[in-house]
Formats: structure tokens, sequence, C-alpha cells
């Protein structure tokens, strides 16, 4: 294992930060770290939210609630996640009604606050993109009110990703540095810096595009390791790869692309082929597929797009977004090939069922 001082070194060397090689001592990498229990079902926190005043063992409940939807994200079922996030919103909106000390509702405007990033971030994966926007807008204003730094981060992170599966690439940039500007020392700062890089890759700029990578590794290796890393607004060192192979990609580094695809594979996937993060992965075997129909293997290409298309978890805005350079490569290579015309056609399909993301 090489010393502390050689760690970011290398890591920095491979495109990447210091934990995505080096986990910490005693912790595995990728393991799901089981939240403090608050020893209430549902049915016992829904009547405590019933009571005229709310204590601080109901609070807490809500907390590990909205904590666990928020690490559910990635792999729960997109209508299963909305019902429950929705419903949970309302829960918590309506405490606002009861008797409150200045301190409870200020906590109870936080909670709301992530919950509401929690549902504009699956409607918009549903392909739902104004529900989405006025619900990223309501957490805006929770965050201004409750004076919360990071979920008005998180609010403007969403309004760059809105804009970049739109093509709307220097909305990205403006959104990304106005998120920045609001939580400059919280985790989505990281994952601005990563929005912000895949804008500038997208317009050709490769100098910006590292000097974004770079400045979202030193923010990165700068932070604490995350507690739970399966909480969708936790930056970590995976989501930091994944950020940087989608800009690889873009900028035809194949070979950084190809083997922080793997990466995000392998961090993505669990030791009995259980995936745990099947969006990300998604995007990685898309990268995959670009990369070998480059290198003139179309069957690979193949295989890897048709995989990508096939996850029951799926966000389709960004599907879409990265399926489209591959089916770019495709045209251009193997427009003739029965099998490459089958995947077009099969990217055609999942465009036109959402009209607002379809591909080029």
């Amino acid at each position: 294992m090489p010393g502390e001082f050689y760690q970011p070194v290398i890591a920095a060397t491979f495109g990447t930060v210091t934990r995505a090689l080096f986990p910490e001592p005693g912790r595995r990498n990728g393991d799901r770290e089981i939240l403090v229990a608050s020893g209430m079902e549902t049915l016992e926190i829904v009547s405590r939210l019933n009571r005229s005043d709310v204590d601080r063992a109901t609070l807490d409940a809500l907390r590990i609630t909205t904590d666990r939807l928020c690490s559910e994200y990635p792999f729960m079922p997109s209508d299963q996640l909305l019902i429950e996030g929705r419903q949970w919103l309302r829960r918590v909106v309506d405490l606002h009604s009861k008797s409150l000390t200045l301190a409870q509702h200020r906590e109870v405007l936080e909670l709301s606050g992530w919950l509401a990033l929690l549902v504009g971030c699956v409607e918009y994966d549903s392909g739902d993109r104004h529900a989405a926007e006025s619900t990223r807008q309501a957490a805006l204003s929770l965050a201004t009110e409750s004076d919360h730094p990071e979920v008005a981060g998180w609010a403007h992170e969403m309004r760059a990703w809105f804009a970049l599966t739109t093509g709307d690439y220097r909305g990205v940039i403006a959104a990304a540095q106005a998120g920045t500007d609001l939580a400059p020392h919280h985790s989505v700062a990281v994952q601005l810096a990563g929005q912000e890089a895949k804008a500038w890759a997208r317009l050709g700029d490769r100098r910006q595009v590292e000097v974004s990578l770079d400045r979202g590794r030193r923010l990165l290796e700068g932070m604490p390791h995350p507690r739970n890393l399966d909480n969708h607004f936790v930056v970590d060192p995976a989501k930091f790869d994944f950020y940087a192979m989608d800009c690889y990609r873009l900028v035809g580094e194949d070979k950084m692309a190809r083997t922080l695809a793997e990466e995000v594979l392998r961090a993505g996937t669990d030791f009995d082929g259980t995936e745990r993060a099947p969006m990300r992965n998604a995007e990685a075997r898309v990268t995959l597929g670009v990369t070998a129909a480059r290198d003139g293997d179309l069957e690979q290409a193949l295989i890897h797009g048709e995989r990508a298309l096939q996850g029951d978890r799926q966000s389709i805005p960004s599907l879409i977004m990265t399926s489209r350079e591959l089916a770019a490569v495709m045209r251009q290579r193997y427009g003739t090939e029965p099998g490459a015309q089958a995947y077009l056609e099969q990217l055609r399909d999942l465009g036109q069922a959402k009209p607002g993301f379809l591909p080029a």
C-alpha cells in the first residue's frame, strides 16, 4: 500500500481521487452502511405526525426515513419511489401547520427540501420535465427559506442536469457556477464541477474540461469519506469516476474512458452480480460500446449498447443523451449493417416514448 504522500499523486495520474483506488482501512469499498434504526414502523411515525406537537424522536425518524428514500434512488423502480417520495413529502409539508419551535420549523423545511429534490429527480428520470422543474423550484424555495446552502446547491445541480440533457451547455455552466457560489464547501460542489466538465466536453473545450475535473478532484480529496455511499445526494469517489468517464469519452480519450467505465461497473455491482447502481452502469456500458465501435468491434459495441437499454431502473434523459453518441458512431461507420440498424431503431423507439428527449 503506498504511503499517504503518494496515494493522491497516483490517483491524480489515473484521473481519479484517492479513495477510489485506496479505500480507508477497515472499510470495504462500496459497502452499504446500515443506518441507526429509529425503532419505529411507518405506521407509528405517521400516527405521531398526526399529533398537535412534534417531538425529537419523530423528527429523527423522519430524517432516517428521508435518508432511506434517498439511498433507494439508484435501484428502486421509478414509479414506486415516486409514490413513496410524494407521500412522505406531503406528510412532512403538513407538519408546517403543527406547533413547532423555530429550530423544528427549520428542520422540517430542510427535510421537505431533501424530499422535493428526490421527487424532482425521479420525475425527470421518468421523462416528466415540467413536473420535475416545478419540484426543483419548490426545493430551491425551501432551501432559501431554511437558509440551507446544500439543498440550494443540489437544486442548482438539478438545473445543470436538466440543461445538459436538453443540449443547453451554457446553461449547465451558469447553473454549476450559481450552485458552487451557494455551497462551495459541500460535496455538491464536486458534482457541479463534474456537470460543468461534461458541458465543456460537449462544447469541445478540452482545457476547461481538465480545469473543471481538477477542481472537482481537489474538492473531493479534501472532504471526509461519506458515511452513507448509497445516498443519491452524496458524492463519493466512484461517482467522480463516472463523471470523468463521460468527459473522456467525449474528448476521444478512449483508453481512459474504457478504464473508468470498467471501474464504474466494478464499483456498481455486488459480488453476486446484483447491480447497486444500474443507471451508472448503463452509461458505463454505453461508454464501452462507443470505444468498441471506434475500435472497429461492432459486435461488442452492440452487446454493450443493447445491454445498456435493458435495465429496469433508468434515467431516460441521461440514457438517451449518452446513447445518442453511440448512435452517431453506428451511423457513421456501420450504417448499412443490420445489427446497427436494429440498435438505432431500438433507440429511436425509446426516444419516441419520451418525445422531449428524442435523439437526433
